[in-house]
């Protein structure tokens, strides 16, 4: 177990060697191929009417024009020591992880991805308690309960849940609950070590509307894996053995029929980790995904380049979890 674990986590470090590399790639190579000049790439840093000697100094202190692997090679430094910039009269220290300054504001870019990661961490973590609860539940007694009204109307309601966009689910649940029946008049996110009480208060409807598109598909797949695994020859041998039926559902064929879902939930985590852009947009929430398209919008590449890496060292830690995870499951797993 332990020399499985090793070669995950090396895998994951040198995965993300590999994201970092191609972002790097993306914002550096692929606009000189597409002629951008380093002058255009420093004139960002120093805004509109820049003269050439502010150019140029800040081609030199950033490196702009030294070869790419040794750009890369300070990039990697930055974030994992730090770095130090003199874009200004006085030397700035950019604590590790450095992800740069924003073209904008001159804002050190990670201290402003802290502040935000508490918003789209309490709104993953409280989404997903709700949909995996309700949606693995569902499917359960959908399956146990095959053709019947309840059946046949909550695979009516998950068909729903997951045809409708979340722009469309969150905006209509504004409506209703904001400003027709104004129980949340006015959304906004309180941290948790302020006022746990308000910040739950705040986060149920975002909570119910994200939790509504996931639970309606891990219903579904909840309720056809159960179907297949209660029709299995040792679910017969364990009713024969004079096993208790709930016994046989909860340790028998839930277990089974789970499996397939801890990795579909360790990506759905890790992509709302990532930033939940759509549900922040629409709640007005500050969060990572908020961050991102703020830095999109106004080109601002060290934002970008951050919460993109950011985002990617969550993904990757979800997939490395839920390896570990199944070689805990299944043994078998280890062997391979």
């Amino acid at each position: 177990m332990a020399a499985y674990i090793i070669r995950r986590v090396f895998a994951a470090v040198l995965l993300l060697l590999v994201v970092s590399a191609v972002t790097f790639a993306i914002f550096f190579l692929v606009p000189r191929l597409g002629g951008q000049t380093t002058d255009s790439l420093a004139a960002q840093y120093v805004g509109k009417g820049a003269d050439p000697d502010a150019i140029a100094a800040i081609k030199a202190n950033l490196g702009l024009d030294d070869p790419l692997y040794l750009q890369y090679w300070h990039f990697i430094k930055a974030i994992v020591v730090g770095a130090e910039y003199n874009l200004g009269p006085n030397p700035s220290v950019c604590n590790a992880p450095c992800f740069g300054y924003s073209f904008k504001t001159h804002v050190e870019v990670w201290p402003e991805i802290v502040q935000r990661i508490p918003v789209t961490f309490s709104l993953a973590i409280g989404a997903a308690v709700i949909w995996v609860i309700s949606g693995v539940a569902i499917g359960v007694l959908s399956a146990l309960k095959r053709g019947s009204i309840f059946d046949r109307l909550t695979m009516g309601i998950a068909l729903a849940g997951v045809s409708l966009p979340m722009f469309f689910t969150g905006l209509v649940s504004l409506a209703l609950f904001s400003f027709h029946w104004t129980i949340w008049e006015e959304l906004q996110f309180v941290p948790f070590s302020e006022n746990p009480g308000e910040w739950a208060w705040n986060l149920i409807l975002p909570w119910c509307t994200l939790a509504f598109l996931y639970s309606a598909l891990y219903a579904r797949l909840t309720r056809a894996g159960m179907l297949e695994t209660m029709g299995e020859d040792y679910i017969r041998t364990a009713r024969a053995k004079g096993l208790r039926e709930r016994q046989v559902v909860v340790k028998h064929g839930l277990r089974a029929a789970l499996t397939p879902l801890v990795t579909i939930f360790g990506m759905d985590f890790a992509l709302l980790l990532g930033g939940a852009v759509i549900t922040e947009r629409v709640f007005s929430f500050q969060g990572m995904g908020a961050y991102a398209i703020q830095g999109v919008t106004r080109s601002d590449l060290p934002i970008v380049m951050g919460v993109t890496l950011v985002a990617a060292f969550f993904i990757v830690l979800c997939n490395l979890l839920v390896d570990l995870v199944y070689a805990a499951i299944d043994p078998r797993v280890r062997l391979s």
